[in-house]
């Protein structure tokens, strides 16, 4: 069988190469023979690379230790979902992921506009199509997935492996990896498109209509890969954060950032004819960010607790984000002409300024963040010497960042197209304003002296307002004309408009999300060494250590910890948690399980760090984390809004265009067609 993967993935390099080929001929000499064999080669792609996954992934449930990667990355007692995650486990396993989503994003894209687009598609075929050779050649020759052991010139077999890494057995961490790289791969279909449509000179909607939906969709997965990542970290790893600045997570951020500034753009551009070079800059950015993203996790440059080891892989990958990216920028400075805006910006009051600051700003905490992970990479080799930047840089830069967008949040969507006046923006923003202000003072007058959360806080019941507020003005008019219940009246008036209300949704997802973030500023924490029948306190609880317990199955041992938690001052018992220490037998690692009573206020969170010195006590870790919860809640909230987002609405929306600027129609569409 491991035969038959070599050849798939040895087969599948050339069958990429020849759509390259074959999609770029047939639309130079418009050859519809040569067009539609580049779009068959791209599904024979599809079909070769599901014949490897799926010879890997046999090779992991039947316990195949024929097969290196199956030795390193599974052993017999892994359950069998671990067995399944253990694909994404190691370099090979999650390099071929990537090629396989490519190559199934890449049919799926074809298959949709076999009878749309028809100008760009081959051009389209040829961008995917090149990417997906890059990483055929990966798979293929640098990090090949289907390696045998071998002894004595001959194939041999171990009797067990050596485990996936105990840190990835979570379920959030069978989920967080594929929906991360959903995100990653899925964002080279728009940027197919968007570099398509400059090649074909056509600086228009076309392709941003191809794509609306797909980019909204890979979003999502973006976001959901990244907060379950979140969650695993809370969850997994004991230290008690959600987010340490980590490269790898650096990375993931990056490309969500510049998604999300895409996004802001493009409406812009259906409203109003703006913003054609942001909108290419930002997703072509986005694409070389998720690249880079994988260049990251893959060739040990800059260290980090989710990388891989040290591989020859990063030369590889900086080799095609260089090309690639002077590429792109030819394209786009060569077609400069055709991405001329078909309107001005008229008033910094208005909505269009509104989204250019938050365009802006994104693009400037995407810089930032850059900046920060790859300066120790920088220092090292100007200096000799690897400079460290931490969290306290990243918090510096990106909090006051951060406030700023939250702000924007809630002024965007009450300022007017074009031009608005100072009465409609003290009608519109008093009472929100008011009940910000009112918010701080209150939370000052309790205690609360962190500026920066007092400030979080406030914008978040700014932002909440303005969205209420907005639901509320138009579901009102809705129940004025055809009556019923104010809610029945919100529905209709979401269904009319799905994208509009779906982001005020999403939007207000971000507001709880904010909330958790706030929450930071609060954290409490200790550490204490018990005998069993001790006590230690923090906040207002006390805990008592009741007893220790040992377990034992086929894929680890165990000592758990039953900690009785009680109110502080002799009150009640409130909760029993049971942390635990794990000792894989397979990898022989160690691990702490953590244990976590959740609540909207606050999280009381227990890890079990180990026994003293001398054996003789247990060492306990509790912190306590205010309103962490939210940060769940927010991206529930999230997620619904961007399900709303893709909902078709009620009636279709059109938008009226003013005149093009420095082009006449006639002459513009003269243009795109040679």
């Amino acid at each position: 069988m491991e035969n038959l993967g070599s050849f798939a993935i040895l087969l599948a390099f050339p069958v990429a190469a020849y759509a390259v080929a074959a999609a770029i001929t047939g639309a130079l000499k418009r050859n519809r023979w040569l067009e539609h064999s580049s779009t068959r080669a791209v599904y024979s792609v599809a079909i070769l690379t599901s014949i490897a996954s799926a010879v890997l992934v046999m090779g992991l449930m039947t316990d195949d230790f024929r097969m290196s990667y199956v030795v390193e990355h599974s052993n017999r007692t892994l359950p069998a979902v671990y067995k399944f995650a253990a694909w994404w486990g190691g370099q090979e396993g999650s390099l071929l992921l990537w090629s396989w989503l490519l190559a199934c994003f890449s049919a799926f894209a074809l298959w949709t506009n076999r009878h749309k687009n028809r100008a760009i598609m081959p051009y389209v075929t040829a961008v995917l199509m090149t990417t997906q050779a890059f990483f055929l050649a990966l798979n293929a020759f640098v990090a090949p997935p289907f390696k045998m052991l071998s002894a004595g010139g001959g194939i041999t077999a171990l009797e067990d492996g050596r485990g996936l890494n105990p840190l990835l057995q979570h379920p959030a961490m069978a989920i967080h990896p594929p929906m991360l790289y959903l995100g990653y791969v899925g964002f080279t279909v728009p940027f197919a498109f968007a570099l398509a449509a400059l090649i074909r000179r056509q600086g228009g909607s076309g392709w941003l209509a191809a794509t609306r939906r797909w980019t909204l969709t890979i979003w999502l997965f973006q976001t959901m890969g990244i907060v379950l990542g979140q969650l695993w970290a809370y969850d997994v790893l004991g230290w008690g954060g959600w987010w340490a600045w980590d490269p790898v997570e650096n990375a993931s951020l990056l490309p969500w950032i510049t998604g999300t500034a895409f996004l802001h753009s493009v409406m812009m551009y259906e409203k109003k004819g703006m913003m054609k070079v942001w909108n290419m800059v930002l997703i072509s950015a986005t694409f070389f960010l998720c690249i880079f993203g994988t260049f990251v996790t893959r060739s040990g440059l800059i260290s980090s607790v989710h990388a891989f080891s040290q591989s020859s892989l990063g030369r590889w990958f900086v080799y095609f984000m260089a090309i690639g990216i002077a590429v792109t920028l030819f394209f786009i400075l060569d077609r400069r002409e055709y991405l001329k805006s078909e309107a001005r910006l008229e008033n910094v009051l208005s909505r269009e300024s509104s989204f250019l600051f938050n365009n802006l700003i994104l693009l400037a905490s995407a810089l930032a963040v850059l900046w920060g992970t790859l300066f120790p990479l920088i220092s090292e080799t100007f200096t000799g010497q690897k400079i460290t930047v931490g969290p306290p840089f990243f918090n510096r830069i990106t909090v006051p960042i951060g406030l700023f967008l939250l702000l924007l949040t809630g002024v965007g969507p009450l300022i007017a197209w074009r031009r608005t006046s100072f009465e409609s923006l003290r009608r519109n923003f008093q009472w929100p304003f008011a009940g910000m202000l009112a918010l701080m003072a209150a939370l000052f007058a309790l205690g609360v002296r962190h500026g920066y959360a007092l400030m979080c806080f406030g914008l978040a019941l700014f932002v909440a307002w303005t969205i209420f507020a907005e639901f509320y003005k138009g579901a009102k008019a809705i129940r004025a004309r055809q009556g019923g219940n104010l809610l029945a009246s919100a529905i209709e008036l979401t269904h009319r408009n799905t994208r509009r209300y779906g982001g005020y949704i999403v939007h207000m997802g971000i507001v709880l999300m904010f909330v958790g973030f706030a929450g930071s500023a609060f954290y409490q924490n200790s550490t204490a060494e018990l005998n069993v029948g001790g006590r230690f306190e923090l906040g207002r609880y006390s805990m008592q250590l009741a007893n220790l317990s040992d377990a034992d199955n086929a894929n680890y041992a165990s000592q758990r910890a039953h900690v009785e938690v009680y109110k502080r001052g002799g009150g009640s018992r409130i909760a029993t948690l049971t942390p635990e220490r794990r000792f894989y037998k397979a990898s022989e690692q160690q691990t702490s399980e953590v244990s976590i009573r959740r609540g909207l206020g606050e999280d009381l969170y227990l890890n079990f760090a180990g026994m003293s010195d001398d054996g003789s006590k247990a060492v306990m870790q509790v912190y306590i984390f205010p309103l962490v919860s939210w940060i769940w809640i927010g991206f529930i909230v999230l997620v619904a809004g961007t399900l709303v987002c893709l909902v078709p609405p009620k009636f279709p929306m059109q938008y009226a265009r003013t005149r093009v600027v420095g082009f006449s129609a006639a002459k513009r569409m003269a243009k795109e067609a040679v």
